[in-house]
């Protein structure tokens, strides 16, 4: 296939789940690609290894809306537009960076929580320091000095 196919990536917990797990990615792709063609574009843009192909035709689903142009319209029947989707399944060793911002985030949450543990921790030791009291000898503010 001359032309470039354009892989977008379904950006989900359960997808996210696969990847992590099963090395399995999902891409929503163009209708008119096979198997053969969708291995060979993941191999050739992310250079891997692609072990196994799967495709699902998804039907649009029937919603129905309410056109709004200044007066109210009866209700149209309408679809959402059909999706094929792919699962990627890469070989033992590779994976692709398509979640590599969430993974990012997650690592950039954990150092700040880690700080705030700290500074936490650092204020309980503070709070916990004993009150000093008043000592024989000391002068208290508001009474007379005796002198001997």
């Amino acid at each position: 296939m001359s032309k470039t196919i354009f892989l977008k990536p379904r950006l989900t917990e359960q997808t996210y789940a696969l990847a992590q797990h099963d090395r399995l990615y999902v891409f929503d792709i163009p209708k008119n690609v096979n198997k053969q063609t969708l291995a060979k574009a993941v191999a050739d843009q992310f250079e891997v290894t692609v072990s196994s192909v799967n495709m699902t035709n998804v039907k649009g689903k029937a919603k129905r809306t309410i056109s709004i142009n200044g007066r109210r319209r009866s209700n149209a029947d309408g679809t959402r537009n059909d999706v094929k989707k792919a699962y990627v399944r890469l070989a033992e060793g590779f994976s692709l960076p398509v979640f590599a911002a969430v993974e990012d985030e997650e690592k950039k949450e954990q150092t700040v929580q880690k700080q705030i543990d700290k500074a936490a921790v650092k204020q309980a030791k503070d709070d916990i320091k004993p009150v000093k009291t008043a000592r024989r000898g000391l002068k208290l503010l508001g009474r007379k000095e005796h002198k001997v």
